[in-house]
């Protein structure tokens, strides 16, 4: 018998300073027995980090051809591509070519990642958006993961504060761009 998706409920509570957003987010994820706390963590940040009308998680495993996180316009054109992890090179061309924003926001060591890109061909490759987030930060809000979860998120000058009852993490999101 195949393993079923668990599903997580947030409640956060994101005061964007450098965006001018504060919103309240009730959101239910799937995560997919294949997934590691890690990434679920930064599908749902990202996910708060790129709020704005016409955001959407995708249909995840199920379609793989499709971004972790969608934004798209009233008439259903895809306006922002947002890939989680380490995406190949053929799909961040893809995305390039699909959406006119294309954000990767990384959780893991992104090093030989970004040195693997570097000689790749890709579509608009200096227009990536990509954000690196702070992997002490990620794997201690895995290591809290309950399937209930609630926290406030502040972001001020890309400093990111992640406030539970009990304790604040902060960390920065560094932005890097592929070079030429």
């Amino acid at each position: 018998m195949a393993l079923s998706a668990t599903v997580y409920v947030f409640t956060v509570r994101v005061a964007d300073a450098d965006r001018g957003l504060y919103e309240t987010l009730e959101l239910r994820l799937a995560r997919h027995p294949s997934e590691t706390a890690e990434y679920l963590i930064a599908r749902l940040l990202a996910y708060c980090l790129e709020y704005t009308e016409g955001i959407a998680f995708s249909k995840g495993l199920s379609d793989p051809d499709e971004p972790a996180i969608a934004v798209c316009d009233l008439t259903g054109a895809l306006q922002t591509w947002i890939d989680i992890g380490v995406p190949e090179a053929a799909r961040l061309h893809k995305a390039s070519k699909s959406a006119p924003r294309v954000v990767v926001y990384v959780h893991r060591d992104a090093e030989a990642w970004l040195a693997r890109l570097a000689g790749e061909r890709i579509h608009r490759a200096e227009a990536l958006d990509i954000r690196l987030f702070d992997r002490e930060l990620i794997a201690a809000m895995a290591a809290r993961l309950e399937r209930r979860m609630d926290f406030d998120l502040s972001v001020s000058e890309r400093t990111l504060y992640v406030s539970f009852a009990d304790e604040t993490l902060s960390s920065t999101l560094e932005l890097r761009r592929l070079t030429a």
